[in-house]
Formats: structure tokens, C-alpha cells, sequence
């Protein structure tokens, strides 16, 4: 039910699609039978937080229990928030048309750290107080999930609890609680206490951190009874882990704009710059079985025509064949295509490759990461030369010209030679084009070649590494462009100036907060689109507020040093990370997973690839 402020201005707008709700799928309730309201926040726009498959899983199965009704809520487009502001018109869920401010909970995921500054800029908007001292009663609690909880301390100040890890069971959870603790009265103290003993739950309030002279972290002391470490949740059953069989259909394109089902969560490999290979672990599969069932679901209850398998590496999932076999089955007759992202070079074989030709037919795309095999070993990616052009030279012989190569730049050890590799790679793969026999006549080769910059994340072996600075990282970029010599090649880089904040936020500390406040008082936001950007307005704030961001972007960091997210738990040992950093230095490489267990900690869960048999 469209809010209707909120309608009167839908014909002044680009996209008014993006602000209706009601679309297949979506769900409405009666409010007078609800006992708790959860808003689901996405801090960026409609086509990219629809696209979202958290949102898809946790939006349905928080609309199980009938007592709560979660709705939607995205950030507004810049046309869009300036009549908003101009006309007073609150920030609303899509489902409702009530504003935030009318909700018991309002969850934030946090996929980016760019995304901070919409999170302020949406919580304004919805007439809420931004900090969490401000927030007084039990009313408008606002949560946090997603990978950039791990450190959440450069926005800690402005959110009352988030969930550490996979929020299948704690999300439902903490709802009972609440819907509990809201009956009797509670006061929003006593509900937090009481939250912070769930596993999972961090209740940023409740930790105290102490800084040195010199500005390190001095110590972290949990207060109120919480513990001294939050650990991590996750899903270990995947086959009984919920998951929708319907998602919403949305009325304009979106970004993903598919059925989506995920075939395992974590990753065997182990790359060291790798932030989700670590805060996933360990591998969990979903049965070939239970993957078709769910594609097919999705494309029945949807009429999507393209299903994506989603993992962080899908050629890695050890049915991906019988899985293939099954999907063939329906998706040929029905004329349904099969999207495969992140697949690994090594991983690219002539059977999957004939059996996905015969229902898609597009570029692929493949991230060797490094140009030269020293590299490739520091971060331990494990594949070679070799591998890489034995796969294109599969896939240009099964019809394929168009390939995209991921590379990063400004990798811990890099040197200007190892930047000249990533041309010299891409022209090998030109070549071999040219060179195979069975290669589609009449037609050209293409590669892209796209260069993003490395930025240290917590929770990696290389989370105590500098970020290049800006100066060291168009240098690079230059060499890069000055070293392809082929029309065939198309080289393109990330900005590394949003790589520079983006490390700032990734390894920062709580004094951040007061830059984000500062940010959102000069209205900053959309900062992950490069036309809203600002490196020059960002510099500003940092030296504004005292900040030098080079102290958390550029600074290397010793082993012994206690880290802004060390109070925060993902089952990976310290001792492991440091180990693999030491090994990085010397161009040593760790074996998969399937390969051999290199006791990451990741066991201690009791279940997942850790137990399997090799």
C-alpha cells in the first residue's frame, strides 16, 4: 500500500517502479493481528537491494511466524529524496506505506563499507535518531547482519545489535525475544542484556575500547555480561536450511533480475586476500536434489527464464555435474538458461562446458587474480599458466569469444614486473585464440582485462598489510594500460580512490563515527556510485574530525597488535592467519580444503567439509 506523500511525488521521478511495492510475491499482512514490525533495510537502491539474496531468504522467513510482518525499504534516488525533504515526506516500507519510524526493528544489512553513509542518510530520512544513545526506549531497534559486521566498529555508534555470522536462527530468534521482552514492558537495557547472551548477537554498547598514545587499540572490555568474544553463527544442515520456494517478481529491471539458488556457502581455496573465503568457512553443500528443486520452485512460482547457481566458486561444488544433468532435464523443454558466476580456471571442464553451451551462450569470466606465478602463489590462488590457457582453449573450441580476466592490483609484494604480467597473461590468451585449430571461424577474439585495487579486510591473512596509496596505485594502473599492445584487449581499472576509503572503513576503529556523522551533516551518500563519490569531501572530513586516513588504509600493522575486530569470533584462528601471511612473504602456497585440512579452526563447528572424507 503506497504512502500517499509518497505517491504524489512518483511523476516527478525517473523510476517510480522503485517505490510502489506491491509486486508478485511480496507479501501483506493485517496489521491489527501483528505483535512485532521488522523493516528490512537495504542501503542502496531498489535494483540492487532486490537482487540481493539474503533479502529474498530472510524476507520470506521472517514473514513465517504470523506475529511479524517484515517489510522493505531502500534508499530513495537522489530525484526522489529531494522532493522527499522537500515535501517532509518520511522514508516508508514498500509493503505498509508507514514510515520507519513506525517500526519495532529496523534491520540493516551491510554488504559494503561505502554503503555507511546511506545507512545515516535512510535512518534521517525515516525520522529516527541516528545514534544509538539517542534511541531511549525499546521501540525502533536498529539491527545490523551481512559481512561488514565483522568489523563494525567505524559505525558501531548507530546500531543497537547485530548479528554475527548467518541469521537463519538467530534473526527468528531475536524476534521471539523481543516480541517477549515488548509484552512486559521491557526497557530496551534490559532487552539488549538478555539479547547479548544469544550466540551471534553483538551488542556494540556493551563493549568498552581503550587506545594507546599512539592510537592503536589498547583493549576491548566487555560490560553488562556479554561475552568476551562474539561467535559467529551459521547454517551446517543446507539441505533443511530454509529457503524460499518464491521470491518477488519486481516490476522494472533489477540488476540480477533471475531466479537465484545457492549450491554450497564457503569456499575450499583459501585466497588470502579472500574476506568471504574466511568468514564463511566451512564449506557446506546443498544435495544436487535439493539445488534442482529449488531452481525449478523458483522458476515456477516466478517465470523467470534463467537460473543462477550462486556460490563463491561454483565449478567447486562436488555434484556440479549430476546437478547439471538434473537441471537439463526441465530447463531444455521449458527453455530455461543456466547462469554459472565464479567459475575457477581449473575448474572449467569440457563436460560442463557442452552441457551449459547447449543453453547458454555468453562470455565467461575467469579471475587468475595475478599476472605472474609468484603472485598467483602469494595469495595462494593455485592455479598456473598452463590451467588458464588449457581453459580457454576449451572454451574458444566450444564456440566461446568472449573472455573477461579479474585481476587485483596492489597485492602485498607487487612489483611493477608483476603488473606487466597481467597484459603479457591477457596477450597469451589472445593468442591462443588465434592459435587453436577448432576456434569459431569467421570471427574475432575479445578480453577484457579488469584490474580492481586490493584492499586489506579484516578476517584475512593480509589484514595487517598497507594498502598501496594512491600514488603507488596509478602508477601501477598506468603501467598496466602502457603495457597492452592488442586492439583484442580492453583494460579497465577500479578508482582507487574509493579504495581508499573503502580500506579506511574496513580496518577502522569507533572514532570513525564522528566522520560519518559529519559526513552525513554535509548530506554525503550514494558513495558507491561513482557520480556521488568524493575523495575530495571525504579528505575534508577526516582532517575536520582529526582523522588521518592513512593510519587505518596504509599503515602495516604488527602481528601483536590488538586489532578493532579481535572481540569478534568467526572460527578462524589468529595463529592460522598470521602463519599465512608468513607463508605469503616466502611464496608458499596451502592445499584446498578437499586437499588436506590445514587446521584453520574452522572444525570446531562440528560439521560441513571439515568432517567429509578425502
Amino acid at each position: 500500500m503506497i504512502n500517499k506523500q509518497m505517491e504524489a511525488l512518483l511523476p516527478q521521478v525517473q523510476k517510480p517502479g522503485r517505490y510502489v511495492g506491491g509486486e508478485l510475491n511480496s507479501i501483506q499482512k493485517d496489521l491489527k493481528n501483528i505483535d512485532l514490525r521488522f523493516v528490512f533495510c537495504f542501503p542502496d537502491i531498489y535494483e540492487v537491494g532486490m537482487s540481493h539474496l539474503g533479502l529474498r531468504i530472510l524476507y520470506s522467513e521472517l514473514n513465517l511466524p504470523d506475529y511479524l510482518w517484515c517489510e522493505r525499504a531502500f534508499a530513495p534516488w537522489t530525484d526522489m529524496e529531494e522532493l522527499m525533504r522537500e515535501t517532509h515526506t518520511p522514508l516508508c516500507a514498500l509493503e505498509s506505506g508507514d514510515a520507519l519510524s513506525e517500526f519495532d526493528i529496523i534491520g540493516f544489512t551491510l554488504q559494503y563499507e561505502l554503503c555507511y553513509t546511506n545507512v545515516l542518510n535512510m535512518l534521517e530520512l525515516g525520522g529516527i535518531p541516528l545514534l544509538s544513545k539517542d534511541r531511549k526506549g525499546l521501540k525502533n531497534l536498529v539491527v545490523a547482519g551481512g559481512p561488514c559486521v565483522c568489523n563494525l566498529e567505524p559505525i558501531a555508534d548507530f546500531i543497537d545489535l547485530a548479528f554475527v555470522g548467518e541469521g537463519e536462527e538467530v534473526d527468528l530468534e531475536v524476534c521471539d525475544l523481543y516480541r517477549e521482552y515488548k509484552k512486559r514492558g521491557a526497557s530496551k537495557e534490559e532487552f539488549l542484556e538478555a539479547a547479548a547472551k544469544i550466540k551471534g548477537v553483538y551488542v556494540p554498547s556493551f563493549y568498552d575500547v581503550q587506545y594507546h598514545e599512539d592510537g592503536t587499540v589498547k583493549a576491548i572490555t566487555p560490560t553488562h555480561g556479554a561475552p568476551q568474544k562474539v561467535e559467529k553463527r551459521l547454517m551446517l544442515d543446507m539441505d533443511h536450511c530454509y529457503f524460499p520456494d518464491k521470491c518477488m517478481v519486481p516490476f522494472l529491471e533489477i540488476i540480477h533480475d533471475r531466479a537465484v539458488s545457492e549450491v554450497f556457502r564457503g569456499c575450499i581455496r583459501g585466497c588470502r586476500f579472500c574476506q568471504a573465503g574466511f568468514l564463511y568457512r566451512p564449506v557446506r553443500e546443498k544435495s544436487a536434489d535439493t539445488v534442482n528443486r529449488q531452481c525449478r520452485d523458483l522458476c515456477e512460482s516466478t517465470g523467470y527464464n534463467e537460473v543462477s547457481l550462486s556460490s563463491l566458486s561454483t565449478s567447486d561444488y562436488s555434484q556440479i555435474n549430476p546437478l547439471l544433468d538434473k537441471l537439463l532435464e526441465w530447463t531444455k523443454d521449458e527453455k530455461v538458461s543456466i547462469s554459472l558466476p565464479s567459475l575457477r580456471v581449473d575448474g572449467f571442464q569440457n563436460e560442463m562446458m557442452n552441457k551449459i553451451k547447449s543453453v547458454r551462450r555468453s562470455g565467461l569470466t575467469f579471475a587468475p587474480e595475478a599476472g605472474t606465478q609468484r603472485m598467483r602463489n602469494v595469495i595462494n590462488k593455485n592455479i598456473t599458466e598452463e590451467q588458464l590457457l588449457k581453459t580457454v582453449n576449451t572454451a574458444f573450441s566450444g564456440g566461446w569469444t568472449t573472455v573477461k580476466l579479474y585481476f587485483m592490483l596492489g597485492l602485498p609484494t607487487e612489483t611493477l614486473e608483476d603488473v606487466e604480467g597481467i597484459a603479457q597473461l591477457a596477450q597469451k590468451v589472445v593468442d591462443a585464440f588465434y592459435e587453436n585449430s577448432n576456434k569459431p571461424k569467421g570471427k574475432g577474439v575479445k578480453v577484457t582485462v579488469s584490474a580492481s585495487a586490493f584492499i586489506p579486510k579484516p578476517f584475512t591473512p593480509f589484514q595487517w598489510e598497507p594498502q598501496d596509496t594512491m600514488e603507488q596505485m596509478l602508477e601501477k594502473q598506468h603501467v598496466l594500460v602502457q603495457s597492452v599492445h592488442s586492439h583484442k584487449i580492453t583494460p579497465n581499472w577500479h578508482d582507487a580512490s574509493t579504495s581508499l576509503i573503502e580500506a579506511v572503513f574496513a580496518r577502522g576503529d569507533r572514532r570513525l563515527g564522528k566522520a560519518l556523522l559529519e559526513a552525513n551533516k554535509r548530506h554525503m551518500r550514494m558513495d558507491g556510485w561513482d557520480h556521488y563519490f568524493s575523495l575530495e569531501n571525504w579528505l575534508s572530513v577526516f582532517k575536520d574530525c582529526g582523522i588521518d586516513p592513512a593510519f587505518y588504509a596504509n599503515r602495516r600493522r604488527n602481528f601483536d597488535e590488538i586489532l578493532p575486530w579481535d572481540h569478534i569470533d568467526y572460527g578462524i584462528k589468529k595463529e592460522f592467519l598470521i602463519n599465512e601471511c608468513k607463508k605469503a612473504y616466502c611464496a608458499a602456497t596451502t592445499p584446498n580444503c578437499r586437499e588436506a585440512c590445514s587446521a584453520c579452526g574452522a572444525a570446531r563447528f562440528g560439521g560441513g567439509i571439515c568432517y567429509e572424507k578425502r
